[in-house]
């Protein structure tokens, strides 16, 4: 677990080690190919040093003795040395293979399973987590959590290379092979120090590299804001703020890393070192021979490669196991949407809307809504009216079951939301939202999203939503590229694109939160006619603000203090409630001041102002 300063209160080789072996239950049959590619290569290496040891008493000393070589001594030193390499190199490829396919098939898999739990989550668990942090959790945290695979394959089969070479060193020379091995204990220090110092800042860096995504996703969503507002100083050194503490902190892990490498690999060598030292004296004695002893130091060289592969394995564990906790945090997040069998009573005519006593709130200690209760017959057209922060826009995401309520039910065609079986409920009802989204796609791609609608739906999803004029005037049509965010459109037209988008789908029941705001009244009125005119029997509730679009409303609902204070239509509500009509004036009066000062004076209003 980490503690609130964000060091490790568990060992971080366990709990590496318990990461690596979730891979392995994932991918075994990879990982046995690439474990047995590294223990070939492990073996083979070993035998250069039986073959060095072999050549060096039947060749090379007796060279010097006999003053020649027999040719076939020589050949065969040629044979099996170039035997030892052909299969060694065999060996490298299939570990190598190995590890970069099973390291990217976790990557993958472990994506695709975040990316589900993302979309398996409600909206008020995305409200709690900055876009920024979820990036970070699919991407980096993910490669971090999976980065020991690479070296894996290899340090089990150097562990194998590492037990037969110290078989061997004790074979050849029990005293020189003690003197070497010396180095173990030493290099267990350095390992265990390294980790103490370095998880801790691991943690953290990986906490900044979230922060870091979070205030450039931010800024990039902002841009429009920041460069009106003449705020790129002040988000620059935002950024610049934590970009330059991630940085200070990658340095100094990168500086314990740079003393912890050299430090493991000088460790062997210094072993070399005395065992030649002893080994001299040994020879000089005759207590040894000289195959004996370049047989232990060439061991000890191998072994000191196994001791480096071990060491980046464990070096990789501290930052993969923060990635990995905070993969497992998205993955054992709470509150996924539960879905049940029933389907909705097969029709082509509008669906029927009833609220039950519906409650919500963001924080228990303030409900936001309180013992809503309404209905909305099929083919009527309702309108949503109340002041600012009455619970408005979420009342539409209940009706679409983007969240569910506290408690309360909401129906449709007498079928509880939370009864319908996934997809029930999206195919049935449509949301148009306060701010329209485009992708960078063309406009049939924005307006179908993939689904199979022909264009001529297209075309008069398009009318409906008063849109199919500038889109015929565009260079492509239907095939012209949008750019990011639809960015080469006005405001108005993205709104009529993502009505036109809800309106391809034919829904049942449509529910339009303020989707026309960016719009001028004339065009506004005309798009509320052809939705009257061109839905059919489709069940509609408006969120509105103007005069004249709640004016084309069957019913209106006013909503305060978190309740329906009262429905009926405008004309009844005007004459019987003074706040809604100082409410619904209040509006009109605002909207002609805008219209009158002209946009510089109202370009930093949000959307949200304006509900």
């Amino acid at each position: 677990m980490v503690d609130e300063r964000g060091t490790l209160r568990s060992s971080t080789t366990r709990e590496g080690f318990a990461v690596l072996g979730v891979a392995i239950r994932r991918e075994p049959v990879i990982f046995v190919l690439s474990t047995l590619g590294s223990v070939l290569f492990a073996v083979l290496t070993v035998a250069d040093a039986w073959v060095l040891g072999w050549a060096t008493e039947n060749v090379v000393i007796p060279a010097f003795d006999d003053g020649e070589i027999a040719a076939g001594l020589l050949w065969a030193v040629l044979g099996l040395f170039l035997g030892v390499a052909v299969l060694r190199a065999v060996g490298i490829v299939a570990r190598r293979l190995g590890a970069g396919l099973m390291q990217y098939r976790m990557q993958s898999h472990t994506r695709r399973a975040v990316t589900r739990q993302y979309l398996a989550l409600p909206m008020e668990w995305h409200q709690r987590h900055p876009t920024g942090q979820l990036l970070s959790n699919a991407y980096s945290d993910v490669e971090a959590a999976w980065g020991p695979i690479a070296p894996l394959p290899m340090a089990l089969g150097t562990v194998v290379m590492m037990v037969i070479a110290v078989v061997q060193m004790l074979v050849a020379d029990v005293v020189l092979a003690a003197v070497g091995l010396l180095v173990f204990p030493a290099v267990v220090v350095a390992n265990l120090a390294y980790q103490r110092l370095s998880s801790p800042l691991m943690t953290r860096a990986q906490g900044l590299r979230a922060e870091v995504s979070e205030i450039a996703h931010e800024s990039f969503d902002g841009a429009m804001v920041v460069k009106t507002l003449g705020r790129e100083p002040e988000e620059t050194a935002r950024f610049s703020v934590k970009a330059h503490e991630l940085r200070d902190v990658t340095i100094r892990a990168g500086r314990i890393r740079a003393v912890f490498d050299p430090t493991l690999a000088s460790l062997p060598n210094l072993g070399v070192l005395v065992v030649l030292a002893v080994g001299v004296a040994r020879v000089t004695s005759g207590a040894a021979s000289a195959g004996d002893v370049v047989t232990v130091a060439y061991l000890l060289t191998i072994v000191s490669f196994p001791i480096r592969a071990i060491g980046w394995l464990l070096g990789e564990f501290p930052r993969s196991v923060v990635g990995f906790r905070r993969v497992q945090s998205v993955l054992r997040a709470t509150g996924a949407v539960a879905y049940g069998e029933a389907s909705l009573p097969p029709s082509t005519v509008g669906a029927r809307l009833e609220l039950e006593s519906v409650g919500y709130s963001y924080d228990p200690a303030t409900p936001l809504l309180r013992e809503v209760s309404f209905a909305v017959d099929p083919g009527q057209t309702i309108a949503l009216v109340g002041a600012t922060a009455s619970g408005k826009s979420t009342l539409t995401s209940l009706m679409t079951r983007l969240v569910d309520p506290d408690h309360g039910r909401i129906l449709l065609d007498g079928v509880d939301l939370r009864d319908l079986r996934r997809g029930g409920g999206s195919r049935a009802v449509a949301l148009v939202p306060q701010t329209a989204f485009l992708f960078d796609d063309t406009v049939r791609g924005n307006v179908t999203l993939g689904a199979q609608i022909d264009d001529e739906q297209v075309w008069a999803a398009l009318r409906t939503a008063q849109a199919d004029g500038f889109v015929a005037a565009l260079p492509q049509g239907l095939d012209t590229q949008l750019g990011e965010r639809g960015t080469s459109l006005s405001g108005g037209q993205r709104q009529r694109l993502s009505l036109a988008r809800a309106l391809a789908r034919r829904p049942r029941l449509l529910i339009l939160d303020d989707a026309t705001s960016a719009v001028d009244p004339e065009v506004e009125a005309r798009i509320l006619s052809s939705l009257r005119e061109g839905s059919g029997d489709t069940t509609l509730v408006v969120v509105a603000y103007r005069k004249a679009t709640i004016s084309l409303a069957d019913e209106v609902v006013y909503l305060a203090d978190g309740k329906v204070a009262d429905r009926g239509s405008h004309a009844e509500l005007l004459a019987r409630r003074p706040a809604y009509a100082r409410l619904v004036n209040a509006y009109e009066q605002a909207a002609h001041e805008e219209s009158e000062a002209g946009p510089a004076q109202v370009l930093g209003q949000t959307a949200g102002e304006r509900a």
